[in-house]
């Protein structure tokens, strides 16, 4: 069952990259779904009511909604953009009864695009919907769409996990970070939880990823994480779910990724060096690179608007050529010929703030010149100033 929490602004950037005041944005809608007895929380962020595609964004470890929000914020005014807040995380629920692993969050997936498109997209649908995820958010969306790939029309890899975190340069750090969060799980509750949410903890985490020496940018981050990355239901959780984290790749399942798939990498990702990134994608039969020079693992917040206009130019584009010829278990299709697209699924009534809308879904892929749909973009956007 779903449930609208009411229209509840949230924060945004401007529309460059720099993140500079926040601005209110009334069309991102707080809203919930309960899965099998927990309530999510997601974040539904649109300029209209007009039929779109779906694309459902799946934020990082420790974080929540607000981390992909300025992604989301550049991309409502051409698609339906919910963002979950994962069970455990943020203000949604936990998992009642199992462990918070990755086959537990792919399986949330499942259940969360089902729930929003109302059983129109399931494993035997004729089409899909589109999923973007950030560091361990790749992780989840890369597992739940080699699980259920006929539920994901096409695939967004921000900042993939393409490395295990225990092996490697990372190895020794990786370790400490697991001893870390083991010790806040063994201490008294408080204590614990105080350690857990250390501001100094995010604060350090914040200088070593931040690339951009911009003082706006830089601070817009520590704001970010200080404000964001305490809101775990408890330290079990936590403990879980950075143990999955660390345990799990992207690269475990890219040879079964057999959707098109769009790879945004930060030049400077300490988390997956630019060769082992274009490893794992080569792995991927249909799929697309794109290298942001200056940034590393928080292209999220340093390069928002980059990374939107690769999102929406990968995802209003013909599917890039299989990178070799389909074999046993590959996408249906042969080279040169661009899978079966979005199909319109019947009317939906946009009248009710409910997710029944989501079954208006359009096609991914525009059909005509690109060149027109932008001016209509650039006299619609004109039009509500």
């Amino acid at each position: 069952m779903t449930a609208a929490d009411g229209g509840t602004p949230t924060g945004a950037g401007h529309d460059a990259d720099v993140p500079g005041s926040t601005v209110r944005n009334p069309w991102a809608e707080r809203r919930s779904v309960v899965l099998d007895g927990h309530k999510v929380r997601y974040w539904f962020y649109d300029a209209d009511r007009a039929p779109k595609p779906l694309l459902v964004l799946v934020h990082g470890f420790r974080g929540d909604h607000h981390g992909l929000q300025l992604i989301a914020d550049r991309l409502r005014t051409r698609y339906h953009v919910v963002v979950p807040d994962l069970p455990g995380f943020g203000r949604s629920e936990p998992f009642p009864d199992r462990p918070h692993d990755i086959a537990g969050y792919a399986d949330f997936l499942r259940a969360l695009v089902e729930a929003l498109t109302d059983g129109a997209v399931h494993d035997d649908a004729p089409h899909g919907v589109a999923v973007l995820g950030h560091s361990f958010g790749s992780v989840v969306a890369a597992h739940f769409a080699a699980a259920h790939p006929a539920m994901v029309e096409r695939l967004v890899l921000v900042n993939p996990i393409c490395e295990p975190a225990l092996e490697g340069e990372q190895a020794l750090l990786s370790r400490l970070t697991v001893a870390y969060y083991r010790l806040g799980r063994a201490l008294p509750r408080r204590l614990g939880h105080r350690l857990l949410s250390s501001g100094f903890v995010t604060d350090t985490m914040s200088r070593v990823l931040t690339r951009s020496q911009d003082p706006r940018v830089r601070g817009y981050v520590r704001h970010q994480h200080r404000a964001y990355f305490s809101a775990f239901a408890d330290r079990d959780v936590l403990l879980e779910a950075y143990r999955a984290s660390v345990s799990h790749t992207v690269a475990e399942v890219a040879m079964q990724l057999s959707m098109p798939t769009l790879l945004v990498v930060g030049a400077e990702d300490e988390l997956g060096s630019v060769p082992a990134q274009r490893r794992m994608a080569s792995w991927i039969p249909r799929h697309r690179l794109e290298v942001i020079d200056g940034v590393g693992h928080l292209v999220h917040y340093e390069a928002p608007g980059r990374t939107a206009e690769l999102v929406h130019d990968f995802l209003s584009s013909p599917a890039p050529e299989p990178t070799h010829e389909p074999g046993p278990g590959s996408a249906p299709g042969t080279a040169g010929e661009p899978p079966t697209l979005h199909a319109r699924l019947p009317a939906a009534d946009l009248a009710a703030p409910d997710t029944a809308q989501f079954t208006g879904l359009q096609r991914i892929v525009r059909r005509g010149p690109r060149g027109r749909h932008e001016r209509q973009d650039r006299r619609e956007r004109r039009g509500r100033r």
